[in-house]
């Protein structure tokens, strides 16, 4: 199936696994017993749901059914295609409920920068899963520069999530909200000079980038659930940008 496939099955996995897990402690009632917050974990589950289905909905007829032949298997494709769309508008109806649910107190993960630190880490996974390539990032240091950035701010993004998660964000040496503003900021900075970098070592022939797709030999052929490399770098390029306005706007509604 290619990472592409892998990504879709991976993604329909864990949402229908973290459903299962939230449907079998609520019935039995075990919220209490669980070292987590639970006003966190279930919208939690549910935003990260929402863009997993959403991502494969997209990602699994462009880079899989296209390519089959007709027949009973690709009726089976199409039909996990519907399926998945439904789960998407399924799960995107939890989280507007529980987001606007009237005269409830919502944890921080149901509030917008908790919404957007899961959209930024979601991001970043679908950044990581364009460059399962060490050749994209490895011909450069610049290049690889990009790639930490992509890391330390993933990184620092599941800390935050985390630490809501396992009601520790008490146990912080400095305020929390002092630590939320400093961490959005130096993810602003470090996305900023990847937007420049990526694009530029990337897309310019100064700096033996490939301007057009049409000069990408990996482009010519089409294979079956796979990317070419130009195509790569620009859904690389254009996922920067989407994180760096997602990092500016919890910035903005942190400070």
């Amino acid at each position: 199936m290619g990472p592409m496939g892998s990504w879709c099955l991976f993604s329909w996995c864990f949402s229908f696994a973290m459903t299962v897990i939230v449907l079998a402690v609520e019935m039995a009632g075990l919220q209490r017993s669980l070292p987590l917050s639970w006003r966190e974990f279930p919208i939690t589950c549910a935003c990260y749901a929402v863009l997993f289905c959403l991502s494969s909905s997209i990602i699994y007829p462009i880079t899989y059914v296209r390519f089959m032949s007709y027949g009973y298997i690709r009726k089976y494709a199409v039909c996990a295609i519907i399926f998945s769309c439904i789960s998407c508008v399924a799960y995107a109806t939890e989280v507007t409920w529980t987001h606007s649910r009237p005269g409830d107190i919502t944890g921080y993960m149901a509030s917008k920068t908790g919404m957007l630190k899961v959209f930024e880490s979601f991001v970043a996974c679908i950044i990581f899963l364009f460059l399962n390539n060490p050749h994209l990032y490895t011909q450069e240091p610049v290049l690889q520069w990009c790639l930490s950035v992509y890391i330390i701010c993933f990184i620092l993004t599941m800390v935050v999530i985390l630490l809501y998660l396992g009601k520790c964000t008490k146990n912080l040496l400095i305020p929390l909200s002092t630590f939320l503003t400093g961490m959005t900021f130096l993810c602003v900075l470090l996305y900023t000079t990847a937007i420049v970098l990526w694009p530029l070592y990337k897309f310019s022939e100064g700096f033996h980038g490939v301007p057009n797709r049409v000069m990408d030999s990996s482009c010519n052929y089409k294979h079956a659930h796979s990317v070419c490399v130009w195509d790569r770098q620009v859904a690389v390029a254009f996922l920067t940008g989407v994180n760096l306005v997602a990092y500016t706007a919890d910035f903005m509604y942190t400070s």
